[in-house]
């Protein structure tokens, strides 16, 4: 006889601390899997420490057989998303099971119960929490260790998921560019044209100017991504966590802003991948583990450029081409072997040009599913 697979919504620390943990369990010998900041996993689910919350609700689920967890999953309604489209989509995320059918399906009923009562019609994800941080489950692309705020999960995962009722919405993709190739001289003179007919002011940001800064590139980004499918407008005090989060990590090289005539037109954010570091400390942060951070943290080779917008207007001009041979540049003047552009949504082709244009590769693919309440 099958054991029973038992569902409990996380209601205490110790329940927390057990849904934080279990990824452990999942992935103890897959040698590509990073492990969080158990630090930075409990500042996500505290809705004191995370804006998120105050524009959704969150439920969290353990599976449990026999005084063992096998499996977990969140359960999210934002408001965010369903004011900005009209309709009653809730979300899951975080979820991870072992290889076993009938727990993740108590896993997925929970959630979607839990969300049928919230009025919602339709479950979409995975999203940890939104598309404004790392969603999408990987189907493509097992052969290597995930960058910095990308997901990673085991291939059986897409059997559970698409076992479980969910189609796909929308692909992800995520595409490889080294900097030992050289720059094509079509974009190399696309940019020159662009620079000089434009007359585009292309700068690093100024950090010491910092607030100053995150204004310019927050008028672009609530303009360059208003029409991307899946974008949730972010509160300001969710933009302004996100902002400081990524300036503890950011490289000024790496960090662009063009202007033409004073006018904030287009940004770019480019980013070590710390998970190169982060695989070597085991999601704890002690004062060890914080010495082989920053050791290890001085030895990343690669980058992911994972923020380019340009404002409506400003479009079709070629600011993309500069930003992309700004950015390469850098990259190699610093050292860099070379790095992921992701994630772009699959119909996405303009931007899908111009990244083949300069030699990118596909090599990860991340899908959205959805499934009807």
């Amino acid at each position: 006889m099958a054991e029973r697979t038992d569902i409990h919504l996380v209601e205490n620390r110790r329940q927390l601390s057990e849904f934080i943990r279990f990824p452990w369990k999942i992935y103890r010998a897959d040698r590509y899997w990073v492990p969080p900041l158990i630090g930075e996993q409990k500042r996500l689910f505290t809705p004191e420490k995370n804006p998120f919350y105050g524009h959704a609700e969150v439920a969290l689920f353990l599976a449990e057989r026999v005084g063992e967890t096998v499996g977990r999953i969140a359960a999210i309604v934002n408001r965010a998303h369903n004011e900005f489209y009209g309709d009653k989509t809730g979300f899951f995320g975080f979820f991870e099971s072992i290889d076993d059918k009938d727990v993740s399906g108590r896993l997925f009923e929970a959630a979607g119960e839990w969300l049928r009562q919230k009025g919602m019609d339709c479950m979409r994800g995975p999203m940890n929490f939104s598309t404004n941080e790392a969603c999408g489950l990987l189907v493509e692309g097992f052969d290597s260790s995930p960058v910095i705020m990308m997901t990673y999960n085991p291939a059986y995962y897409i059997r559970l998921v698409e076992g479980n009722g969910f189609y796909k919405a929308k692909d992800l993709l995520a595409f490889w560019l080294g900097t030992s190739q050289p720059i094509p001289e079509r974009v190399l003179k696309i940019a020159q044209k662009v620079s000089q007919e434009h007359k585009v002011c292309l700068r690093t940001l100024n950090m010491k100017r910092f607030d100053e800064e995150v204004e310019r590139i927050k008028l672009i980004y609530n303009q360059a991504w208003s029409r991307n499918w899946g974008f949730v407008p972010m509160s300001d005090e969710e933009f302004y966590q996100t902002a400081k989060d990524l300036k503890r990590i950011a490289v000024p090289e790496l960090a662009l802003l063009a202007e033409i005539e004073g006018e904030p037109a287009a940004f770019s954010v480019t980013i070590p991948d710390l998970n190169q570091a982060l695989k070597k400390i085991d999601g704890r942060l002690d004062p060890i583990s914080l010495v082989k951070l920053l050791w290890y943290s001085r030895k990343v080779t690669q980058l992911r450029l994972m923020l380019l917008g340009i404002r409506a207007g400003y479009r079709r001009r070629g600011i993309d081409s500069l930003l992309y041979t700004e950015t390469f540049k850098a990259a190699k003047r610093l050292g860099y072997i070379g790095g992921e552009i992701s994630w772009i949504l699959e119909d996405n082709t303009l931007i899908i040009r111009g990244i083949e244009t300069m030699g990118g590769r596909l090599y990860k693919r991340y899908r959205i599913y959805d499934k009807r309440l």
